[in-house]
């Protein structure tokens, strides 16, 4: 199993960022996937979730309204497009799968 996040980086207050995942090693189509992210000093924490054909989504409150979860099953990629980001969503983003398999994370850093 292989996933590689990508799409983090330094952003103002206010501006988005849309992060991607590339998956591989499993069947993509066939599990519900999540984003996971971890602030410096803090415990993960879930972001977001999708289901197999992605026509279900789910948001922690703190991301609900301005992030948007998605994936496509024919290029085997999970996204996450955050907007109206705000500086307490500096983090290192996570895809996660349902087995417990993790990326190496993307950083995403919200500042003036």
């Amino acid at each position: 199993v292989q996933l590689v996040e990508s799409g983090g980086g330094m952003v103002q207050p206010g501006g988005s960022l849309r992060l991607s995942c590339a998956a591989s090693g499993f069947t993509f189509s066939s599990y519900d996937l999540s984003w996971v992210r971890q602030a410096p000093g803090k415990g993960p924490e879930w972001v977001s979730a999708i289901n197999t054909g992605g026509g279900s989504t789910y948001y922690a409150d703190s991301v609900k309204g301005r992030f948007t979860i998605s994936r496509d099953n024919a290029k085997n990629t999970l996204y996450l497009q955050m907007n109206s980001l705000k500086p307490e969503d500096t983090a290192l983003y996570y895809c996660a799968t349902p087995f417990g398999s993790w990326g190496q994370g993307t950083q995403v850093t919200v500042s003036s």
